[in-house]
């Protein structure tokens, strides 16, 4: 699957697309096909979003994985502080990373 992220035009947040808009959560993110190039100019020009691209992902039971590390270190938050992450309370996140 691909997906699309960016950041934030206004907080600088790394964002993903969810069909309708931006999501802070991966886990909204959706499928965008072929349709990636057309929606991230689309959303780049209406300034809603900087430096938006696709990415290769997968989802499964346990929701919406990027496939590269990059992409999963940008979806969770910073990994020195896991409780600062967007799932804090998840005793396997160091998995999910790498």
């Amino acid at each position: 699957m691909k997906i699309l992220t960016g950041n934030d035009l206004k907080s600088g947040a790394v964002v993903w697309w969810d069909g309708t808009g931006w999501s802070h959560y991966v886990d909204d993110a959706v499928d965008v096909g072929d349709r990636a190039d057309e929606i991230a100019a689309r959303e780049e020009s209406s300034r809603r979003v900087n430096v938006p691209y696709a990415i290769e992902a997968v989802r499964d039971d346990n929701g919406v994985r990027p496939a590269h590390i990059k992409d999963r270190v940008r979806a969770l938050g910073p990994t020195v502080r896991p409780d600062l992450t967007l799932k804090p309370a998840d005793p396997e996140i160091g998995n999910w990373v790498i």
